[in-house]
């Protein structure tokens, strides 16, 4: 009986001691490293109603693109859903942004004017305007201010669109939705931006008061060249003051308008052509 329990105390003892000191023998296993998320998403500012305005980055090079969306809203829709369908594929296909290149979106840049049309608040997706929803409207922020005439550049109090006298603001800059747009730009400071607009199926170059840059000229032929888009290098049609467009001449940054062809497509082999013909020409 005596030898039983000696044997027993002794395998008792054998697996204390492998219990205690077992992890110390044991090699170290390499731990999975956590998946990096490859893009940042931050709030930029806040529509008149109180709806974030947010602004997307993709790579982590040197030379910063940056591209706007909606900033008339439900207006111009497809403008939006067209932002959130190039983010999407930049989130999936990570690799297609050149090593020394970083790409900012802000898909929504008028977000009360979007949830005006189509009820809908953050990243959406559709296909098409759903039946019946009236898109002449929706094209003011929630003060009835045409955002694209109330930056800094030959601003005034009442412009124009189609004929029409719109209102501007009261100052430039005096609407939240035109501060965010302001604020992304200083941060990222970039070497070219892209407003996508809707419906003349062209590329509009910017200016102030000092004429095209010539990077402009470069910027709007090669979007236009690879998304077989009219360019045009003066839009003329009538007075414009105080857009979006013109206020980045005027502080040196090139920029131009892309109006897709109509207002119910996104238009996406075109645009992503133009895309990538710019990704190419600020990474050579």
């Amino acid at each position: 009986m005596k030898r039983i329990i000696g044997i027993t105390i002794g395998i008792i003892i054998l697996v204390v001691l492998a219990v205690v000191f077992w992890p110390e023998a044991q090699p170290e296993i390499a731990q999975e490293p956590e998946p990096t998320q490859e893009w940042t998403q931050e709030v930029i500012g806040s529509s008149v109603e109180g709806r974030s305005i947010e602004a997307f980055t993709y790579g982590d090079g040197q030379t910063n693109l940056l591209f706007v969306g909606g900033i008339h809203g439900g207006y111009e829709w497809n403008s939006v859903l067209l932002a959130y369908a190039v983010m999407d594929h930049l989130e999936e296909n990570p690799d297609v942004i050149p090593d020394d290149l970083q790409v900012t979106i802000v898909p929504s840049a008028n977000p009360d004017g979007l949830f005006t049309v189509l009820g809908v608040e953050g990243r959406f997706s559709a296909t098409e305007v759903p039946a019946g929803v009236d898109t002449s409207v929706g094209r003011f922020n929630a003060r009835g201010v045409d955002l694209n005439r109330n930056f800094d550049c030959k601003w005034a109090p009442e412009s124009t669109w189609r004929g029409q006298t719109v209102s501007a603001g009261t100052a430039p800059f005096s609407e939240p939705e035109a501060r965010a747009i302001k604020s992304v730009v200083e941060k990222y400071a970039p070497s070219a931006v892209v407003f996508w607009h809707s419906q003349a199926n062209n590329v509009y170059a910017s200016e102030c008061y000092e004429g095209v840059l010539p990077v402009t000229l470069d910027v709007m032929n090669l979007y236009a060249q690879a998304g077989n888009y009219g360019a045009v290098e003066v839009f003329d049609a009538y007075p414009v003051t105080g857009d979006a467009e013109g206020w980045l001449a005027s502080i040196g940054i090139p920029s131009v308008t892309v109006e897709l062809e109509t207002r119910n497509s996104i238009e996406w082999e075109r645009n992503w052509a133009g895309m990538r013909a710019l990704f190419e020409y600020f990474t050579n």
